[in-house]
């Protein structure tokens, strides 16, 4: 014979030891998730290095499409760098699935079913943000090249060129998020799509002043690849919180 046992709380109520034990463990699958894609970065390591070469070699061709350390050790932790941001790249699904299975509980409903709607076009939107920087960073490099001068030749070494390429995909990534955020927060009520279409002004002035600042390049390749997508994400938003707002309305 089966015996019942009640459960005397919900599932959502729990003490701060179980919080605390629940971020445990799925702190440990994210950071073991990320050793194990780091691991796999360091061995295609000759694969991530000419894709991400490829841009320079582009700009300087064979003859200059090389990068220079000046320590015995820099090529190893290179190598290991190199991976771990791929380790990074490869497993944010997972931690960020980890991060969403630890904070919903903890959201209402429809805020739940905001984050479900917005998640897939954030990720899709952040890899189209990366993947623009990595085009656009040929005609950057030659730009910031030629700015010197025939005379002046560069000489790159891992941390100048390649971590400032990476460095330039995330910032193109994060910015992409915008129209998610944009489009979040219309759904949650805390702006409407007709404060946007009045602010219209404002907001496009506050999108080329804020992409002045943050890209590291300020070479006019870059400024209009990231200005230009913004402009055209904080129009599309407007049509889309409508249309969402009517969706989640009539569901």
């Amino acid at each position: 014979m089966r015996v019942r046992i009640p459960r005397h709380k919900p599932r959502t109520e729990m003490s701060l030891t179980e919080h605390l034990a629940e971020l445990r463990r799925r702190l440990i699958v994210a950071v073991v998730t990320v050793a194990v894609a780091a691991v796999a970065g360091y061995f295609i390591y000759p694969w991530l290095l000419a894709l991400l070469m490829r841009p320079l070699c582009q700009v300087s061709g064979s003859g200059g499409c090389s990068l220079y350390v000046t320590g015995p050790f820099d090529g190893f932790s290179t190598r290991l760098k190199v991976g771990g941001v791929f380790g990074l790249f490869a497993a944010s699904p997972i931690v960020l699935w980890q991060l969403w299975g630890f904070v919903s509980p903890g959201l209402e409903r429809r805020e739940r079913r905001i984050s479900a709607l917005l998640s897939l076009p954030a990720a899709l939107l952040f890899v189209s943000g990366a993947v623009v920087a990595y085009l656009v960073f040929p005609f950057a490099l030659r730009f910031l090249q030629g700015a010197a001068g025939a005379r002046v030749h560069a000489i790159y070494t891992p941390q100048s060129y390649l971590f400032f390429l990476l460095l330039l995909m995330v910032i193109f990534g994060v910015a992409f998020l915008f129209p998610v955020v944009l489009t979040g927060l219309e759904l949650l009520g805390v702006v409407t799509p007709e404060q946007l279409v009045k602010r219209r002004r404002v907001a496009w002035f506050g999108i080329i002043l804020a992409v002045a600042i943050f890209i590291p390049t300020n070479d006019p390749y870059s400024l209009t690849a990231l200005t230009v997508p913004l402009v055209l994400f904080y129009e599309a938003s407007i049509v889309v919180g409508r249309l969402a707002r009517r969706r989640l309305s009539a569901a």
